[in-house]
């Protein structure tokens, strides 16, 4: 009763019920089989608030300092609960990308960004930008050396910017190099500024969905005309329009729920993401590659000449700008049915083509050496002493590991040398390691003559098809 009472006062003074009621109540046109096509941008704004809660709940325990940073993730992961919270911020992020990167496809496809919607599609633009911001932002809040080089390598992208390159660099990094400013920076700008700017544009955002109401299904040879449209909307509503509640919104209540259940099972199942080594700038050995939603980007800047860096760099992210802001400027009116826009499908089919392949190609990283690699077993060397079973330790101890297959272990950034005996003689090797290629060193005066003979007769044991190694002939 008093309950009542006090919610009775709040009401009254507030009129909350009466504002919430009209906007649950406000109707929009029947989806019909494209119904469960409206659900993604419900579930990221509800992926979103499991972000602001866990985030906070992290924040409470983290130290932003250089010398207590990667501690304090430390001692949170290694707590039951805080391990479990790192693992829902975590995978709530990458369930944010999808969901966002996903609605955008839908409105895309569906033509709901045409008018009246325009200001619709330009704050959800705005939205999804900054969720990629927040993606960016968190992950130099690891500390760990991926995320230290990756910062490192965003401030070098941005310094190549004509004209403003040097001063967005240095705001990026508060300073001339990644510190303690540096950390301060991210850990603001991903707990409070962006998060605070999601909450306006989200605001906006829903104003503006249920000034303009629900875009209806596209019909192929029902084009949108500014004229006429507001008028025939209207007129639709009034013969088939659905309370969003409950009609609608059960399904955003059933999907959003399905994808809170997601994440948390991947939490406890799988856990956060493992910290790399504590940053070390004098640690050369590293091969730092961004979260899964940036890898694309990360690989087709590794494979682009050298000559079109600064072009893509430049012109990819201008590129992917003025396209979000001018589609609805030039395109809001026309057919909305993708069935007779089939550039736009094509369109998207490429970009997630794109993604796909090349996301896969950073995973494998082709170009980095596998400094994870451990040394050869005695089951593939062969032998357990003498010039072979040395060879492959040096093999190991000076890094040709890394970048070198030897029966299915290894790096990949070079030859597979697993029947290299098959293929070069010693006086060949030699010339090759001595001189060096293109992504390999030259070893001139970096190895004693044991430890060149030793590899040689290592390296000769490789053969195809051939049984437990033996020592060839010592070079003179």
């Amino acid at each position: 009763m008093r309950v009542q009472r006090a919610w009775q006062w709040f009401d009254e003074l507030t009129g909350f019920s009466r504002t919430l009621g009209s906007v649950l109540r406000h109707p929009v046109p029947p989806a019909g089989r494209t119904a469960w096509l409206y659900v993604f941008g419900s579930a990221t704004l509800l992926t979103f608030v499991l972000q602001v809660i866990t985030g906070t709940a992290l924040a409470s325990a983290y130290v932003t300092s250089t010398g207590d940073a990667y501690e304090s993730l430390r001692f949170i992961t290694e707590v039951p609960l805080g391990r479990i919270t790192r693992g829902l911020h975590a995978f709530g992020a990458s369930m944010m990308v999808i969901l966002i990167g996903v609605h955008v496809i839908r409105v895309y496809l569906m033509g709901a960004y045409k008018y009246p919607r325009q200001m619709n599609w330009l704050t959800g633009a705005v939205l999804f930008l900054l969720t990629l911001g927040m993606a960016f932002t968190g992950q130099l809040l690891r500390w760990d050396q991926t995320g230290f080089w990756t910062a490192v390598i965003a401030a070098e992208q941005a310094g190549r910017t004509p004209l403003v390159g040097g001063w967005l660099g240095h705001f990026l990094l508060a300073g001339d190099t990644v510190g303690g400013a540096t950390l301060s920076r991210f850990f603001a700008t991903h707990v409070f500024f962006i998060p605070g700017l999601i909450f306006l544009l989200v605001a906006l955002h829903l104003y503006l969905v249920v000034y303009n109401g629900i875009s209806e299904p596209p019909r192929a040879g029902r084009p949108v005309d500014p004229v006429t449209y507001r008028a025939w909307y209207r007129a639709l509503l009034e013969r088939h329009g659905q309370p969003f509640w409950p009609d609608a919104a059960w399904r955003d209540a059933v999907f959003g729920l399905l994808v809170i259940a997601t994440i948390f099972t991947l939490a406890v199942a799988v856990g956060p993401p493992e910290l790399g080594r504590p940053p070390d700038p004098s640690i050369i050995e590293a091969s730092p590659r961004p979260d899964w939603y940036f890898l694309w980007y990360f690989a087709v800047l590794t494979l682009i000449p050298r000559w079109s860096e600064n072009y893509v760099i430049i012109l990819g992210p201008l590129s992917l700008i003025v396209f979000l802001v001018a589609l609805p400027l030039v395109a809001g009116r026309g057919e909305r049915s993708p069935l007779r826009r089939p550039w736009a499908i094509a369109g998207v089919a490429a970009v997630v083509l794109m993604i796909w392949h090349y996301s896969g190609v950073g995973a494998l990283a082709p170009w980095s050496p596998r400094f994870e690699a451990k040394p050869l077993p005695a089951e593939v060397v062969g032998a357990t002493s003498g010039p072979v079973a040395s060879g492959a330790r040096v093999f190991y101890d000076r890094g040709c590991e890394y970048c070198h297959l030897v029966a299915g272990r290894g790096g990949i950034r070079g030859p597979d040398l697993s029947d290299v005996g098959d293929r070069l003689t010693q006086e060949q090797m030699a010339t090759r390691i001595f001189s060096g290629a293109a992504n390999m060193p030259s070893y001139a005066g970096k190895l004693r003559a044991e430890e060149l003979a030793d590899l040689l007769a290592f390296l000769s044991s490789r053969s195809r098809g051939a049984g437990p190694a033996t020592a060839p002939p010592r070079p003179p």
